[in-house]
């Protein structure tokens, strides 16, 4: 499946998105409930929203038990990943994104042994 660029743009039109993906642009990967603490939104809104990306193919995802991991689309084109890089190294010092690493950063119990317990 080829990205449109009219559907990478829609999806990173809407703030939470656009959040999430800086977050996964600066992390290899993350779990929903990680993603939900950074962000300070709920778990059904972040999977919404999660579920939005996929379907345009901006990210993929992965299971391990319960827990449902996001990263970026290996698939995506180039030029759409110098977008989401550009895009995160020039948003890191400037709110709400510097909040969110530092929520995310500050969370404890994060996933690994286990997530969100």
């Amino acid at each position: 499946m080829e990205l449109r660029a009219e559907t990478f743009f829609k999806a990173l039109a809407d703030p939470t998105r656009l959040r999430s993906l800086v977050l996964l642009a600066q992390e290899r990967e993350l779990c929903v409930c990680e993603l939900a603490r950074a962000l300070d939104i709920v778990q059904p809104k972040i999977s919404r929203h999660l579920a939005q990306l996929r379907e345009a193919g901006v990210v993929s995802t992965r299971r391990e038990g319960q827990w449902i991991y996001y990263r970026l689309n290996s698939a995506l084109p180039a030029w759409a990943l110098q977008v989401l890089r550009a895009t995160a190294r020039g948003v890191a010092g400037q709110a709400p994104f510097v909040h969110d690493r530092e929520s995310l950063d500050s969370m404890p119990d994060r996933p690994g042994a286990s997530c969100c317990v």
